[in-house]
């Protein structure tokens, strides 16, 4: 927080406006380490098609799969890369308040927009524990607030968010509780998006969210730009809605990570404890992209049903 470089970093406010933010995959090679030329590409096709930010590194991105080098290296390279056309929002998140700090700060370091941070998860904590837990990472830069209690086991209430709204640093909420929460926080001027691709056209426009924080647009960038973009568009809507229940059968990111091998954007690489959808899945994907349109997808090779031993699993990287 002492560098020349703090004075030119992003604030809160440019954060705020984003209407579109994808949660980007991370792509491996066979030997389990990233496959930074299929990244690049996937980066590339989201700026393309009107995404206006990448979380990088977020559950989507199998942060939680990743060291902490692997970590920050992958945020650097996506600032160094792709800084100046979409704004790069780290997961820099940590049960525990230490970690998140160092985090951070090297993440703040190498030039992240914002930083994207969960409330302790599994040894949980209070709820002033959970204030003071945010209060120390938002000191150190632009920070989204991430609610989901469905992975970490405890929701962060109101209250909780009202009181750290006061710092300056608070870009807004990513929400999956559901559209109750969302209006909530819209009407006390809390910047809040959906965390949910299932809810989140309602969320925008019946709701008062600012946007998505998506899955979804990591294969359909440019229809979830439209759906946050175009105004209340119930069709287009429910044309999405099979493929993202599809995508959400299983705990993300497995059928993402499924989906992107067969339009063949990125290698059929799992690291574990992920395994690729049953083929069966795989079939009605391929059927799910037919229906949308291929050219609605990101990639241009044919979408192809893969074969179990298409796919690798990486067990040690």
């Amino acid at each position: 927080m002492r560098s020349l470089e703090v004075k030119n970093r992003t604030s809160a406010e440019d954060i705020k406006s984003l209407r579109l933010i994808t949660a980007i995959k991370t792509p491996y090679l066979p030997d389990g380490r990233f496959d930074l030329e299929a990244y690049d590409d996937l980066l590339n096709m989201q700026i393309v098609n009107g995404a206006e930010g990448v979380i990088v590194g977020g559950t989507t991105g199998e942060g939680q799969l990743m060291s902490w080098d692997e970590h920050i290296m992958l945020i650097g390279h996506t600032v160094n890369c792709f800084g100046g056309k979409v704004k790069v929002i780290g997961n820099t998140g940590s049960n525990s308040t230490r970690e998140a700090i160092h985090a951070s700060e090297q993440g703040f370091a190498v030039g992240m927009h914002a930083a994207l941070h969960i409330n302790p998860y599994y040894g949980k904590t209070s709820l002033e524990g959970m204030v003071s837990h945010f209060e120390s990472v938002l000191s150190m830069g632009p920070t989204i607030i991430y609610n989901v209690p469905s992975r970490t086991g405890q929701d962060i209430p109101p209250r909780v968010v009202h009181t750290i709204a006061q710092s300056a640093n608070l870009a807004g909420v990513k929400e999956c509780v559901g559209n109750d929460r969302v209006e909530l926080y819209s009407e006390n001027r809390i910047v809040v998006w959906s965390g949910n691709d299932d809810q989140c056209h309602d969320a925008r426009w019946s709701h008062g969210a600012t946007g998505v924080m998506s899955v979804t647009s990591n294969m359909v960038p440019g229809l979830m730009r439209e759906l946050m973009f175009g105004g209340k568009n119930p069709s287009l809507n429910a044309k999405l809605m099979p493929l993202i229940e599809w995508l959400f059968q299983e705990p993300n990111p497995i059928g993402l990570n499924t989906a992107l091998a067969q339009l063949g954007v990125v290698r059929p690489i799992f690291r574990l404890p992920y395994v690729p959808l049953p083929l069966a899945k795989r079939v009605e994907f391929v059927d799910l992209v037919e229906k949308i349109g291929r050219e609605n997808f990101v990639g241009e090779k044919d979408v192809q049903v893969l074969d179990d031993d298409d796919f690798i699993l990486v067990r040690r990287y």
